[in-house]
């Protein structure tokens, strides 16, 4: 027998009900209205029926509910809060008086109890005594929601306002958000640069002495934080080759063929002499491989293979020669590659100067760095983020969490795919070391996608934290209803009903799972994401003369 079924054929009356001896709580709380019964209960899931009404009869609270309201119900010891999950009414009518029976389920969440001190009853998550069968469902009230959704002891922001009461603020903790890593989820105009935007300057406004990475592949976000980061385009973007590692220089220098292996070797063999070369005589640095970053020439790794080259007895094993050459010789006359082969024959051991300005240290008032991918060749913006994260990682480990770093993806779908049809597994093998081992070393990653269900779920799934934002894919719902918590499915049945700028927020960095409506930025905080005016754009036309002509100048320059 179902507990519908069960719930149907019960003839407990009101009064009967009301008669039935209550349990209070060791600890004083103001219980709200009684508006059910506890019937079943089930690991953290809690079924109640609402309180039998006759149409028509004032309900008061109970017709407030809806899925993500919270309730409470006075154990033994505490007072236990739970989530609505689901409303139903599985008999219209079910017996002789026509009363309607309600059936609630409840997710819980938490408890209140009486404060070590003496103090204030405090709000914990997870439930040490359960509800039993027949104890009271109650509404929660105004003292309540502030006691659930309060600024937690530890470090905290605010990040928007609670959707149950707009006065209610919401806030995340900062260590658990950061520590844990998070992930930022929606369709395209849900308002997820919005949202980033405004937990980014939450964050900064009383951490002003932040290291924040972040990868912009659109440059949307240059004109939100102007006023306090670090601007790095193209032309002032620079990440010489040198910092490469060898896996890296390869994917950029070696073609994918039949030989592609003794092409590796005769690079990795000059990449070692070179660094030799340059190094020779540093006493500080015992022993080179093809990954130890120190400078070197390009000049002198290409003597090397022009060198070999000529030693060799039979023509016929001049090829993978002649291709390593010929490629570099490519890169080198193509201006798009500057900001990495702009050395070649005078080079700086500048790689202090190059991490300090990469993650503000110091941050000087400018806590963020904003790497303008956009004008980045796409055959090589696998090897840059891949070679940023890296860094990113690398900077932590040897920092020995004495410089916490945020590394900020966005449309990491691009680069961190489940199915890699575009080569960037170096990306993700960078990207998946932050994830599982980052926050020892003081790495945290925030993940910005429109497309969930195309991310490597062994990345996501290290997100602790996820706001999720309006999304309509079911595939995309289904995928991020797998990495959250049972307390939060509830709200997730919202997803493609949700408004721009709002969330269901739920992890580490939060109470307990909450729908949220950030806070509005100003317009000129607001990253430029938003889409072109068509409307707007067709019925005048294009009053720009010579445009097309600066669209061709442009094009060719690779410069926007």
């Amino acid at each position: 027998m179902t507990y519908r079924d069960d719930v149907n054929e019960s003839n407990m009356s009101t009064e009967s009900r009301s008669a039935a001896p209550s349990i209070r709580p060791a600890i004083s709380v103001d219980e709200g209205e009684l508006i059910g019964q506890v019937v079943s209960v089930s690991g953290s899931r809690v079924v109640a029926r609402l309180t039998v009404r006759a149409p028509g009869a004032a309900a008061h609270g109970r017709d407030d509910l809806q899925i993500g309201s919270l309730v409470k119900m006075p154990s033994a010891e505490t007072v236990v809060f739970g989530m609505v999950r689901s409303l139903d009414i599985p008999d219209m009518a079910g017996s002789d008086d026509r009363t309607e029976v309600r059936i609630m389920e409840i997710e819980l969440v938490g408890e209140g109890v009486n404060a070590a001190d003496g103090g204030p009853i405090e709000f914990r998550r997870g439930v040490s005594f359960f509800p039993r069968l027949g104890d009271g469902v109650h509404t929660v009230s105004q003292e309540d929601l502030m006691r659930v959704y309060a600024r937690p002891h530890v470090s905290s922001v605010k990040v928007g306002t609670i959707y149950q009461d707009k006065s209610l603020p919401a806030f995340i903790a900062v260590d658990d958000l950061l520590g844990k890593h998070f992930a930022v989820l929606g369709n395209t105009g849900a308002g997820k640069s919005c949202a980033v935007a405004t937990i980014l300057r939450a964050i900064i406004s009383s951490h002003a002495e932040g290291h924040i990475l972040l990868l912009d592949l659109h440059d949307e976000y240059s004109h939100a934080f102007s006023d306090c980061a670090e601007l790095l385009g193209a032309e002032r973007l620079k990440l010489p080759y040198w910092l490469l590692s060898f896996d890296e220089l390869q994917e950029i220098i070696v073609e994918k063929s039949d030989t592609r292996e003794v092409d590796r070797n005769i690079l990795k063999d000059a990449m070692i002499h070179a660094k030799q070369v340059f190094n020779e005589g540093n006493d500080k640095i015992e022993r080179i491989s093809s990954d130890t970053p120190v400078p070197y020439r390009l000049s002198e790794l290409l003597h090397y293979i022009e060198e070999s080259l000529g030693k060799l007895d039979k023509p016929t094993d001049s090829a993978p020669y002649l291709r390593l050459r010929n490629r570099f010789d490519a890169l080198l006359t193509d201006s798009r590659f500057d900001f990495i082969f702009e050395e070649r024959f005078t080079v700086a051991d500048d790689m202090e100067e190059i991490l300090a300005r990469l993650f503000r240290v110091p941050a000087a008032g400018k806590p963020i760095t904003i790497l303008d991918l956009s004008e980045v060749p796409t055959d090589i913006l696998k090897v840059v983020v891949s070679l940023l994260c890296r860094l990113t990682f690398d900077f932590a480990f040897w920092g020995q969490q004495d410089t916490p770093v945020l590394l900020v993806c966005e449309e990491a779908h691009r680069y961190v795919a489940r199915v890699d049809d575009k080569g960037f597994e170096l990306t993700k093998r960078a990207l998946s070391r932050i994830a599982n081992e980052g926050r020892k070393y003081g790495v945290s990653l925030c993940i910005v996608s429109q497309r969930p269900s195309e991310l490597e779920s062994g990345i996501l799934s290290q997100c602790n934290t996820i706001f999720a934002m309006r999304m309509s894919n079911q595939t995309d719902q289904e995928f991020v209803r797998g990495t959250l918590s049972e307390s939060a499915l509830g709200l997730l049945d919202s997803l493609p009903s949700l408004r721009t700028g709002e969330a269901v927020a739920a992890g580490e960095g939060l109470s307990v799972p909450v729908r949220v409506h950030f806070d509005l930025l100003p317009e000129d905080q607001r990253p430029l994401s938003g889409t072109a005016h068509f409307s707007e754009a067709w019925k005048v036309g294009s009053r720009i003369e010579g445009h097309v002509g600066k669209v061709v100048r442009r094009w060719r320059s690779q410069r926007r």
